[in-house]
């Protein structure tokens, strides 16, 4: 199949660029080639190439500053997304586009299904949700694949941050009452593949399986890494961000239970196959 990738060279993008260009002709675009909120270019950018899938990477990623740089986050989150649904109708070819589990208030006390009720607390999460109800509006032949926690190969990412905090201080203070499910980014690729490969149509979730909170994560990272620092839990209340974040915002991956397809790996071993990665590139 011939694929469009926008957002090609964020860490996501990366990403599937590495899983789907073996068997797929994809056309890697980033934010130089292709504006996503402009309508007219994103609809003679994929008139030109005629892709039979477009596949939406990009993003306005930065939670605590889209609080502020509201407009940005809509602009690409929300109005992009339109752009490529209804470029995509128009040529007749298929969407694939990424939403976040901050589109729920982590209020339910349970793993969130597919079709749960949406209520951001976020202007990131607003932004999201907006261009999730963009796409359904626009393409009705799309999938929406919703994950969180994202790390992976080429990116910013709190793997990466608390490897490099353990490099310069001897004790660290780690968030540990919100509770979601850390995803590489690698693994969601995989998935996505399988998804586009098999015809797959609508909402899914999908997550590294398991659940843990911000501080489990972190002490996870430090025992596979060797790091001695000492590490030491706080509150939300005690390290307060510009943007809420939800408390528990695990997803169920139930479309993919229901489908009979296997989801990811438990997210303890996704993160000790990253770090064993990373350490077989020094």
């Amino acid at each position: 199949m011939r694929m469009v990738l926008a957002g090609a060279a964020g860490m996501l993008g990366q990403a599937l660029l590495r899983r789907l260009e073996d068997s797929h002709e994809v056309v890697a675009l980033n934010s130089r080639d292709l504006d996503i909120g402009s309508l007219e270019q994103t609809r003679r950018t994929l008139s030109e190439i005629r892709p039979d899938w477009v596949v939406n990477a990009a993003g306005y990623t930065a939670v605590d500053q889209a609080e502020t740089e509201t407009e940005e986050a809509y602009r690409v989150n929300a109005l992009g997304a339109r752009n490529l649904a209804a470029a995509a109708c128009r040529i007749r070819c298929r969407l694939l586009s990424y939403s976040t589990d901050y589109v729920f208030d982590g209020t339910a006390g349970r793993p969130y299904r597919e079709w749960d009720p949406a209520s951001p607390i976020s202007q990131y999460g607003r932004s999201k949700w907006v261009g999730e109800q963009f796409i359904r509006q626009h393409c009705p032949d799309h999938l929406i694949l919703r994950t969180s926690w994202l790390y992976g190969p080429g990116g910013k990412h709190f793997v990466a941050t608390m490897l490099r905090l353990a490099e310069s201080r001897d004790q660290l203070r780690v968030v540990d009452d919100q509770i979601g499910s850390p995803t590489y980014t690698l693994d969601l690729a995989a998935v996505s593949r399988t998804l586009m490969e098999s015809d797959c149509r609508g909402t899914y979730h999908v997550t590294n399986s398991g659940e843990c909170s911000w501080h489990d994560f972190a002490k996870e990272i430090f025992r596979l890494s060797g790091s001695r620092i000492s590490l030491e839990p706080c509150t939300t209340r005690e390290y307060p961000l510009p943007a809420p974040r939800p408390q528990y915002s695990v997803l169920e991956n139930y479309m993919l239970k229901l489908e009979g397809l296997v989801p990811p790996r438990h997210w303890s071993e996704a993160v000790a196959d990253f770090l064993e990665r990373q350490r077989a590139q020094l």
